[in-house]
């Protein structure tokens, strides 16, 4: 009896100990990641990381600012962006001039290309500051009404000019934006004239230098220009 008992004392020992040992390899197996449902953080960085990422100066990606999806995603908007449209107020005003061209008139002027002569004007107005020959015609000029009126020689209008100061505020976009571009465009000095087309009549001009950038007159223009259609 003894000697049983000392064998069962044996056998349970020795399997305690084998317990035990199993215990600690498992333990070791978790602390050396054999085993282990997910992969740690460096294992699991994109292949695709930025230059600046992979140097291995410790530098977080989504931080630098050269770094990673991050910096693109609070990028500034592209300069190209499209221009700001133009106010209603302006765009109106510009589709005017185009209306009043189409009747040969201009903004402020009581007078008409075809229909009116200059000698209406200088009745009404006095003597022009000036009155010159230019070309196939002849230009009167009156500063204090910001007017200019080229006519031919049986006194008839031909082209009625405006430089208000309202229209010296308008520049070539907001034009282009309101009316299109323009049909034609020309060059005299520094200045550069852009002209729209207001049907079979008339040519609705916009003088702008490239000094200023904005408009410096306007003209209504006859296509017939100085030709005398009063003449038999």
């Amino acid at each position: 009896m003894r000697v049983s008992f000392k064998k069962a004392s044996y056998g349970f020992a020795l399997a305690s100990v084998l317990v035990l040992a199993a215990c600690n390899s498992a333990g070791a197996d978790a602390s050396s990641g054999n085993g282990a449902p997910s992969a740690s953080p460096s294992a699991s960085a994109p292949a695709s990381a930025s230059p600046s990422a992979s140097a291995g100066s410790g530098t977080d990606a989504s931080a630098s600012p050269s770094g990673g999806a991050s910096a693109s995603a609070s990028a500034p908007a592209s300069s190209s962006a499209a221009p700001t449209k133009i106010s209603a107020e302006v765009a109106a005003q510009i589709k005017e001039l185009m209306k009043l061209a189409k009747e040969g008139k201009a903004p402020g002027i009581p007078y008409v290309v075809h229909d009116s002569l200059i000698d209406d004007v200088k009745d009404d107005w006095g003597k022009p500051d000036s009155d010159d020959m230019a070309g196939k015609g002849f230009y009167a000029v009156y500063g204090k009404h910001h007017a200019v009126f080229g006519y031919n020689k049986g006194s008839q209008l031909f082209d009625i000019r405006s430089s208000d100061a309202k229209l010296q505020k308008l520049t070539l976009l907001q034009i282009e934006q309101a009316l299109g571009k323009p049909s034609s465009t020309t060059k005299n000095g520094d200045d550069t004239i852009y002209v729209y087309e207001t049907g079979k009549e008339f040519q609705l001009k916009f003088v702008i230098p490239k000094s200023t950038g904005k408009v410096d007159h306007i003209s209504v223009f006859s296509k017939t220009g100085s030709h005398n259609n009063m003449a038999g």
